[in-house]
Formats: C-alpha cells, sequence, structure tokens
C-alpha cells in the first residue's frame, strides 16, 4: 500500500517538482498539496481521519501561515500524520524551532529524487524520523553547545494557568490556532463576529502577544492548549 503524502510549498513549481521526484516511485501517492499552512488546515478538516496523509512534506517560509506554525498546530490535530521538513534552509535557528514545534524529520530540497523517497521509506518502515546528513550535523553541533532543549517542555499545572485564561478563551485559542477567522470563530460558537473579536483581543492581551503566529507558538510552548 504505497505512502501517502501532503506537500505544502508557497511556489507551485516545488509543488509539483517535489510531487514528480517521489510519484517517480509507486511506493508513495500524492493526496495533498497545498500553498501555506493554512490551507493545508483548511484541507485537513475537511478528510476523514481514515484518509489523513502519512507523511507531510512541509517548506518554512510561507505567507499566511509558516510552516512552523502549521507543524505546532498540525501535530496536535493531526497526531498521526508524520510532520517532515523539506526546505533550502539549514540555519540553526530554523531547525530548533521546526523541532521544538514537532517536526519528525528535516530534510533539504538539493537531496535527489532517490535520496528523498528511500528516506520517506525507511521512515515509514522504521519509525525512525528522516535527517539530512548536514541537518544532523547542526543538530548534533546545538547539543553539544547545549543550545537544543528539546526535552524541556513545561507541563505543570501552574504553566498553564499561569496566564489566567477562562474556559471561553481556552476554547477561542483552540479555534485561533486552527486558522479560523473571527467570523468563523464566531459562528461555531453562536456569538457575534465583534464578540469573538474582543476576545481575541483580550487572549492577546494576556498571553502578551500582538499575532495569530505569537499566541500559537506561546500556547504550545507553555502548554496551554
Amino acid at each position: 500500500m504505497p505512502i501517502k503524502v501532503a506537500i505544502i510549498d508557497d511556489k507551485a513549481s516545488n509543488r509539483n517538482i517535489i510531487k514528480d521526484k517521489l510519484l517517480r516511485n509507486n511506493l508513495f501517492k500524492v493526496i495533498l498539496t497545498a500553498q501555506d499552512g493554512k490551507d493545508f488546515l483548511q484541507q485537513m478538516k475537511l478528510l476523514a481521519a481514515g484518509d489523513w496523509p502519512d507523511v507531510a512534506l512541509m517548506d518554512l517560509e510561507m505567507p499566511n501561515m509558516d510552516g512552523v506554525d502549521a507543524i505546532a498546530s498540525g501535530s496536535s490535530f493531526f497526531p498521526t500524520v508524520k510532520f517532515v521538513v523539506l526546505t533550502i534552509f539549514d540555519d540553526e535557528d530554523k531547525i530548533f524551532k521546526a523541532i521544538k514545534a514537532g517536526a519528525f524529520g528535516y530534510l533539504l530540497k538539493d537531496e535527489s529524487a532517490e535520496n528523498i523517497a528511500e528516506t520517506l521509506w525507511q521512515m515509514h518502515e522504521s519509525g525512525a524520523g528522516p535527517v539530512s546528513p548536514g541537518i544532523a550535523h547542526k543538530i548534533l553541533q546545538l547539543v553539544q553547545n547545549n543550545d537544543l532543549k528539546i526535552l524541556q517542555k513545561q507541563n505543570s499545572a501552574e504553566s498553564k494557568t499561569f496566564f489566567d485564561l477562562t474556559e471561553r478563551e481556552k476554547e477561542i485559542l483552540e479555534l485561533l490556532v486552527q486558522g479560523l477567522s473571527y467570523k468563523e470563530i464566531g459562528g461555531h460558537l453562536n456569538i457575534s463576529t465583534n464578540t469573538a473579536k474582543k476576545h481575541v483581543i483580550n487572549i492577546y492581551e494576556k498571553l502578551h502577544v500582538n499575532s495569530r503566529a505569537q499566541a500559537l507558538h506561546l500556547a504550545y510552548e507553555k502548554g496551554l492548549l
């Protein structure tokens, strides 16, 4: 049975190149392509759990919702999907953020079609996350320098209640990180668009953030969701 793959990249040419690389091998079936993180999450919500992709190949730099935010949200709402970064970026900050968000692997786009296919198949067979050799070296350096603290996730009750969000605000925060608009949040909760917007403003003030992306990062970092 072929491995079901989603490709998320803001450039159509890149999506087509990656798709072509994978479809040279009958082990893969591309079931979803998206132009950014928000587009990916919206398409995923329309699928039954049994139709979810096995692997989501995620670019990092995208408009509307970047790869890190999409991985952080997607890994929570679609836990069976393995998120693998496929990008041109190999700097430490992006590696750290992607891994912290929940990336299962990290590959560079300049890998050959054979290497990408082989590493994804090995991941499917063994459960080991694929990492390009150059990225593995950088991760090793980060660990040796004590800069990569993957395991330090705050789950204490103090962290979850520190910002004093109400139950309604937590509910709205969950919808917010799914990419819903004020109008969609209002419709989901049977409140007006203006009321939803006021709640979001209050959430931002309590979290001391100024955007949806910042709220998403903080919510997962502090274990609020």
